[in-house]
Formats: C-alpha cells, sequence, structure tokens
C-alpha cells in the first residue's frame, strides 16, 4: 500500500535519504512536489502490518526533464503554482529499508500516477552519478537519457506500452479522503 506523506511525516524520514538528505520535508512536499512511502499491505493475514515504510520516494512534477537539482526546483515550482502544465513525473529520490521494496514503490508510484494524474505522459529519474543508481534503473527497465555534470537521467516507459491490467495501488484512508 503506498500513502502520500504530509510535511510532519515526511519530516521523520528525510535524514534517511542516501542521496539528497539536503533536501527539507518542507521542499518534498510542496510546489508540485510529493512523498510517497509504501507500506506493508494493511490487510495481511499473516501478522499484523507495520507502520514502518519499506521504501520512500520523492517525486516532482514539470514539464520538462531536468538536468539538475536548480531546474528540478524551477519546473516543480512552476508547475506547483499552476503557471505550467504538468507533462512529466520526475522521481528525484528513492530509498529502501527492506531488500526489493525500491522496485515496488517505484512501479507502484507510477502505476498511481498514471491512474490519477492523465496530464502526465512521461516518467524520468534525476539520479545520483553513481553505478547503483544506473544498475538499478537499468535492471527495472528504464532507459538512458543523458548525463550531466551532478546527476544523470532515465527514463520509464515499459509500464505505459500498454493498458492498465492491475487495480490501482491500495491508498490510505487519509489520502484517499484527499481525492
Amino acid at each position: 500500500m503506498i500513502s502520500q506523506l504530509t510535511q510532519a511525516q515526511a519530516q521523520q524520514y528525510v535524514l534517511d535519504d542516501p542521496v539528497r538528505t539536503h533536501l527539507s520535508a518542507e521542499y518534498r512536499t510542496t510546489e508540485g512536489r510529493q512523498m510517497w512511502a509504501l507500506y506493508e499491505d494493511k490487510y495481511a493475514v499473516a501478522d499484523e502490518p507495520s507502520d514502518v515504510p519499506l521504501a520512500i520516494i520523492c517525486v516532482a512534477y514539470t514539464n520538462a526533464v531536468p538536468k539538475n537539482e536548480t531546474e528540478l526546483h524551477w519546473y516543480s515550482s512552476a508547475s506547483g503554482s499552476g503557471a505550467i502544465s504538468t507533462t512529466t513525473a520526475v522521481f528525484y529520490t528513492v530509498w529502501s529499508y527492506s531488500k526489493g521494496a525500491g522496485q515496488t514503490i517505484v512501479n507502484t508510484v507510477a502505476e498511481h500516477i498514471r491512474n490519477t494524474r492523465p496530464e502526465v505522459s512521461r516518467w524520468v529519474t534525476l539520479s545520483p552519478l553513481t553505478e547503483m543508481a544506473e544498475r538499478f534503473h537499468l535492471k527495472n527497465g528504464a532507459r538512458f537519457v543523458d548525463r550531466y555534470p551532478t546527476d544523470q537521467t532515465f527514463e520509464y516507459t515499459h509500464r505505459l506500452l500498454e493498458p492498465n491490467k492491475r487495480e490501482a495501488p491500495a491508498l490510505d484512508s487519509a489520502t484517499a479522503a484527499k481525492r
């Protein structure tokens, strides 16, 4: 189950981000940006579900592919203010507390965006210049777009080529109430 985090909820996890610890919870949850957490399915039968996230992802909505954090800020701020139309979801950081949860949250949030934001037609990353980031995205079906002085970008297209065959991911009641 995924849940969009509030600024207060985000605050407790931002220092766990292995790449962008300098970005505040306020930054991640305002002006065209969201922070999502992946949790155990609340309807699991075997054990009591945990309130501890399995993975976290941050998404910015833009109308272009940013080359660095400065462009990410400009583009998502313009999107959040309504100054531009949003066409691109940019995953700019993801981390996992459980093996395999990083891949699950990327795919689940991408599918949720696809189901709830029809104006978004591109899913890209703004990733650090590390082998680990490159391996992660390529292993999960993204294609390499470009490398810049401080970041690199990948694009996910494989999830969007066929009509959605799965149900929309479950949302917690607070997030569902916002819709």
